[in-house]
């Protein structure tokens, strides 16, 4: 499978409580990891038996190292668009809460980075794409042979081009379309999850349902959402049904919740109904 989008560094602190403004605290331990939806999917999917190549900008700066060092051992296949890149890769600074997995997160994403190459024509059976690179994300979904499925975090301006490419649309809870719905737009499935409240689907010819999430004792919510995508991707080429679609990423994404850290997941996971 190819997925394709945002590569980031992850430093990621665990406290005992989260930081008010002004205030210090000392964290109970750190991580650094590769993060970014895509990333975050990418690693899922190798974790459950998929052979996943990620597709996206890191470059040459000391920090792309940490990510690539990251990736490398968990079999996923990365492909840098722009390996000559000098300027530091994003950097998001994490700060997860001991006694319930939550967290916060600073990022600065991929604003400001633009880049014009040439798209690789890459066979896969599903992609996945996370909108953060516009030109990459277009330049993918247009040379499509695969269904493709949108991370669609939060309203970005190229989902206006995106959208009528996209096959399953998964959003969060807080994405907002302007104007028409996502289904006028062209998407036939759109997917809403909703953290630990049930996932909603709905299709253009009219069926709709909703698929509950296991209640589970959180102890890292980080990437959750990402893990969720990732597994869903996966089950797009293993499930016939949305439910059942739905229903393998919820127990994937459950499982990732209850591990402390930003990879210690993945053996729990590990070739989970592997084909």
């Amino acid at each position: 499978m190819l997925l394709a989008g945002l590569c980031t560094v992850d430093v990621v602190q665990r406290v005992e409580e989260l930081p008010a403004p002004g205030e210090k605290v000392q964290s109970l331990r750190v991580d650094v990891a590769a993060g970014g939806p895509a990333t975050n999917a990418a690693v899922t999917a190798a974790a459950l038996g998929a052979e996943a190549t990620l597709l996206t900008v890191l470059g040459a700066h000391p920090l792309a190292a940490l990510a690539r060092a990251d990736l490398e051992p968990h079999g996923v296949r990365l492909i840098d668009l722009a390996p000559g890149l000098t300027d530091p890769p994003p950097v998001s600074a994490v700060a997860v809460r001991d006694r319930d997995g939550e967290r916060t997160v600073v990022s600065r994403n991929a604003g400001g980075r633009h880049f014009h190459v040439k798209v690789p024509l890459l066979a896969a059976d599903v992609i996945l794409l996370d909108g953060h690179y516009p030109e990459l994300a277009l330049g993918v979904a247009r040379e499509k042979k695969a269904p493709v499925v949108l991370d669609a975090g939060s309203w970005k301006p190229v989902l206006d081009e995106l959208l009528p490419l996209v096959d399953i649309a998964a959003c969060s809870a807080h994405f907002s379309a302007p104007g028409p719905g996502l289904h006028e737009r062209g998407v036939p499935t759109v997917i809403t999850t909703a953290g630990p409240r049930p996932v909603r689907w709905s299709t253009a010819d009219g069926g709709s349902g909703e698929v509950p999430v296991a209640n589970v004792e959180a102890r890292d919510t980080l990437g959750a959402g990402d893990v969720w995508h990732g597994a869903l991707a996966v089950a797009v080429t293993r499930e016939r049904t949305v439910t059942d679609r739905i229903r393998f990423a919820n127990e994937v994404a459950a499982e990732r919740v209850r591990h402390v850290g930003p990879r210690s997941w993945t053996t729990a996971i590990a070739g989970r109904n592997r084909t």
